[in-house]
């Protein structure tokens, strides 16, 4: 009997079998983003290092840019995402550990960035760059996975506060600063190495942190320094595995700062107790979770009564840290995005040389851009605290910074998703997890309304603080006619700010502006400086990505944007 003949047009294999088992070739399909230097594909990146004083640190950087972006170490991020942490009440003989158990994938990361000094390097090696050097660090890193972040960004901030009690300093500082990571469950004693944490969030008062009702009672002689037992219960403490916490709690003198660690100096078990763990929509990797205080022993740090200005200085660190997150988070956002319609051809070209997507890319590597810089300024700002002008524009320009890069984050997020369409909303692609990160930075360490008015408590306090931002602003006076329009009506509408609070989000948006167009005008490249004040000055910036008016060479920013892989 004769095999059958495959029908004339339909595919058979070598050995005529009728239909193939490969119903396809793969075309037309990017190839994967990895194995490239985070770094040197990052213009704008290099420009802001070399210009904030870090230029110096430009090989340590493309090492560090290098390692950020190999293929296994992106893969590190994926599996910290892909496996949550787990909450342990008690061990298998009934003993209570409160223990969060965390993939390897997220201690790998943890170890990464304790070792490259994320949370150290300014405060052990201060100076020129030193700030702006890890700022570029952290940068590069939280691309790889923003959500373990979180206890490197507040060891890093505590020391300020952990400085104003010399005697904790004492015990605690140099294991807060040594670069190496222990992820043990044991007491702090037998660790060199140590995280930190912290614990103001009440649920009745959130934010209103002069609300909160954990009371804090003398276990002996009041004051700073001394020893005190807390009781009661934080709604929001994120990294429960810290080695200790900055705590805000009711002293009798008034609302007080306390370093409370896990362990009691004699190796027993310190009374907090994790209640459970918080169900984010994002910020997976990281463990968030609700505490009760039953008696835990802690040291008041700094006067009793001024636990918020004490806590301060580590909040406006977390803050600056969320700007340097939320930048990081568009920043490979639009390396994604750029990269994909580099290498998507459809309706006949390449998707980067359609002109409605060219808008599109452009108008989001803009934003990243102007975050960056933004955020680089205040790195140099932070790095020469002596000089009085750097002093106040830190302060003031923070929380300006903070609720305007953190609030564009998730719309920049989901408009470059859509650049990348359908594969980019799968779970195999890293756009999901920084759409569920972005709002993240938005919301944690004071909302939106809560820097608005930190930035109006500024200036009524020290309103010499407006004067250094503008005196910054006006750097660029003159080098563009709509920058130098849009200056006088925004310092014209701070002549009288008595109804500030109603109009603090309109100020603030245009503050964040002119500071933006400001430090792009003076040291960015010309074509994104152009863009940027057409786009956000003159024309409506708060429509959808895309709106760049016509003139806009948006190829070029395009392509300055663009990682060259594959």
């Amino acid at each position: 009997m004769n095999a059958p003949q495959p029908r004339p047009g339909k595919p058979t294999d070598e050995n005529g079998d009728r239909y193939l088992a490969a119903t396809h070739k793969v075309v037309n399909q990017p190839p994967a983003l990895e194995n490239y230097n985070l770094y040197e594909q990052d213009v704008a990146l290099q420009e802001a290092v070399q210009r904030e004083g870090a230029g110096k640190a430009a090989s340590d950087l493309k090492a560090f840019g290098a390692f950020a972006g190999d293929a296994a170490t992106i893969d590190l991020g994926f599996r910290a995402n892909n496996n949550k942490p787990v909450f342990n009440t008690h061990d298998r003989f009934g003993h209570r550990i409160d223990e969060v158990d965390f993939h390897p994938s997220y201690h790998e990361l943890m170890r990464i960035a304790f070792e490259g000094g994320l949370h150290s390097s300014p405060w052990t090696d201060p100076g020129k760059g030193a700030h702006v050097t890890r700022a570029a660090k952290y940068y590069m890193h939280s691309q790889v996975e923003a959500a373990h972040c979180c206890p490197v960004t507040m060891t890093f901030a505590a020391i300020p506060s952990i400085r104003k009690q010399p005697e904790l300093a004492s015990l605690w500082e140099s294991r807060t600063l040594a670069n190496s990571y222990d992820s043990r469950n044991v007491p702090d004693n037998e660790k060199s190495s140590v995280t930190i944490g912290m614990a103001m969030t009440e649920k009745q008062g959130g934010s209103d942190v002069r609300a909160n009702s954990t009371l804090a009672y003398p276990a002996g002689t009041n004051g700073p320094g001394q020893a005190y037992e807390l009781v009661g219960h934080k709604w929001f403490v994120s990294a429960p595995m810290c080695d200790a916490f900055l705590v805000l709690a009711q002293a009798p003198g008034g609302l007080s700062c306390f370093l409370m660690p896990r362990w009691r100096p004699d190796g027993t078990k310190n009374p907090w107790q994790v209640q459970r763990l918080k169900n984010k929509m994002g910020n997976v990797a990281n463990a968030s979770s609700e505490v009760e205080l039953r008696g835990a022993l802690a040291w008041m740090i700094g006067e009793e009564g001024r636990g918020v200005p004490t806590i301060i200085e580590m909040v406006a660190m977390t803050r600056f840290d969320c700007m340097i997150g939320s930048s990081a988070g568009m920043r490979q956002a639009v390396a994604q995005a750029t990269h994909h319609c580099r290498h998507r051809s459809a309706f006949g070209s390449r998707l980067s040389d359609q002109p409605l997507m060219q808008n599109v890319l452009a108008d989001l590597a803009l934003e990243n851009e102007a975050a960056l810089t933004y955020t680089m300024r205040i790195a140099r700002a932070l790095d020469n605290q002596d000089q009085e002008h750097e002093r106040l524009l830190a302060r003031l320009a923070t929380p300006v910074g903070k609720y305007w890069i953190c609030k564009r984050a998730p719309n920049h997020a989901y408009e470059s998703m859509e650049c990348i369409g359908g594969s980019g909303v799968m779970e195999d692609c890293i756009m999901p997890r920084l759409f569920r990160e972005s709002p993240v930075n938005a919301i944690w360490e004071g909302s939106g309304n809560v820097q608005c008015l930190d930035t109006l408590r500024a200036i009524q306090k020290e309103p010499e603080t407006l004067d250094a931002f503008f005196h910054e602003a006006a750097k660029a006076k003159g080098a563009d006619r709509r920058f130098d329009q849009f200056l006088a009506q925004l310092q014209n509408d701070f002549a009288d700010i008595s109804d500030f609070q109603y109009r603090a989000r309109n100020l603030v948006d245009r503050m964040a502006l002119i500071m933006q167009a400001s430090l792009l005008l003076r040291s960015s490249d010309k074509t994104v400086a152009d863009a940027f004040c057409a786009s956000r000055l003159q024309s409506n910036g708060g429509m959808n990505y895309g709106n760049l008016p016509s003139g806009i060479d948006a190829a070029a920013i395009i392509k300055r944007a663009t990682p060259v892989v594959g």
